[in-house]
């Protein structure tokens, strides 16, 4: 209750109507905006350069002092994966921060934007980008995969880090600090977050939640390190600053909470704290192996080139074989978060019908006679 009383107080979710975004409104753009209530502010919105329409819902958040530039985006859609790859093109960009699974409770969060082991290659026909699965490293918690990008108009070939958080929950925050924050400081040890490189791109689904987090976390201790003392760094002004560049940033107050806590343990560990860097050593020591207990998130179906991240043979409904767009307002499937939710609620139907240990079972039950009474004490008796 103190974290949400704190969240509401922050009216966190007032900050973002100050300024307009007009620009993710119009009707042509209405099929790049994964949700129709998070849109990029018409100032600090990326834009597009060699394409005939600009827009990209993602935002460039500048944060001076800690001289840190991130883009803040959503997961790309099947119709925008030509322009995601455009846009790190264009932007420089040397990672890519991943904060989410492709699949989430059933509902795909993200296309596929990249190639996996068995493809191994992508290609966008729209924005004539080639995409090669270079190597990939699989710990616990995180898989950092290196893809080469290929301008097919120029030849030209560029190396992307490609960082994914496996087990961040869609609204909720990592299990510990200490495995967040390990993270953070293997993309931080990449030099992809300095200034040598464009922007890093930060995404999760909606790239607010998750993505907000990351970015806040790492700017607060960036100006904690910068000023030698944790006392000066006000996190809820940093986190308010940020906001006037992308609506929305921070979602819940546990991912608001969780992002002081990892604030805290960091500044720990750049102060010289021997308990949490010995922690931070036994937890690398420990994400050399994939956890049993948690399998890799499903795959979409495979195919060896892509329409913008579609299968060319199987385009959508309602889509321009040509153009690869959709002709009407992308917007989340109702008709399968409808499904998704029946089929939720027959789970727990059948595991109840399935447990033997439930009073359905035993009223069902079928009546001994006492002849079978008999015969059943009779084999007790043998048995024994």
């Amino acid at each position: 209750m103190l974290w949400l009383f704190f969240y509401c107080k922050l009216e966190i979710r007032n900050q973002s109507h100050e300024c307009a975004f007009k620009v993710a409104k119009y009707p042509e753009n209405r099929n790049r905006n994964r949700y129709r209530d998070v849109s990029p502010f018409d100032h600090s919105r990326v834009k597009l350069e060699n394409t005939e329409n600009d827009y990209i819902n993602a935002s460039l958040v500048v944060m001076e002092e800690a001289q840190r530039r991130y883009i803040l985006t959503q997961g790309p859609l099947r119709n925008t994966c030509g322009h995601f790859w455009l846009m790190i093109w264009e932007q420089e960009t040397k990672a890519v921060i991943m904060l989410n699974r492709v699949i989430e409770k059933g509902s795909e969060k993200c296309a596929q934007y990249w190639p996996t082991q068995e493809e191994r290659e992508m290609s966008f026909r729209d924005t004539r980008f080639v995409v090669t699965l270079v190597s990939e490293d699989v710990k616990s918690y995180y898989t950092t995969r290196v893809l080469e990008l290929q301008n097919a108009n120029t030849g030209e070939t560029r190396e992307i880090y490609h960082f994914h958080y496996t087990t961040w929950p869609d609204f909720g925050v990592p299990e510990s600090p200490a495995s967040f924050l390990n993270f953070l400081f293997k993309v931080r040890e990449s030099g992809s977050l300095g200034t040598d490189h464009g922007p890093a791109v930060v995404h999760c689904s909606a790239g607010i939640g998750r993505s907000g987090t990351f970015s806040l976390v790492d700017t607060c201790l960036v100006l904690m390190d910068k000023r030698k003392d944790t006392l000066e760094v006000d996190i809820k002004k940093i986190l308010l600053d940020m906001r006037k560049y992308r609506m929305g940033l921070i979602q819940t107050p546990d991912q608001l909470r969780f992002s002081y806590m990892a604030v805290l343990e960091g500044a720990k560990y750049i102060m010289g704290d021997s308990s949490v860097q010995k922690q931070w050593r036994e937890l690398s020591r420990e994400d050399q192996e994939p956890l049993s207990e948690s399998p890799p998130p499903p795959q979409p179906p495979k195919c060896t080139e892509r329409y913008n991240g579609s299968k060319l043979s199987h385009l959508e409904d309602g889509m321009d074989p040509k153009t690869g767009k959709k002709t009407g307002l992308e917007t989340p499937n109702k008709e399968s978060d409808r499904d998704a939710g029946t089929n939720a609620r027959k789970r727990p139907r059948d595991e109840k019908m399935s447990n033997p240990n439930q009073k359905t079972q035993k009223q069902t039950k079928p009546r001994i006679t006492d002849p079978d009474k008999k015969r059943k004490r009779a084999r007790t008796t043998s048995d024994s």
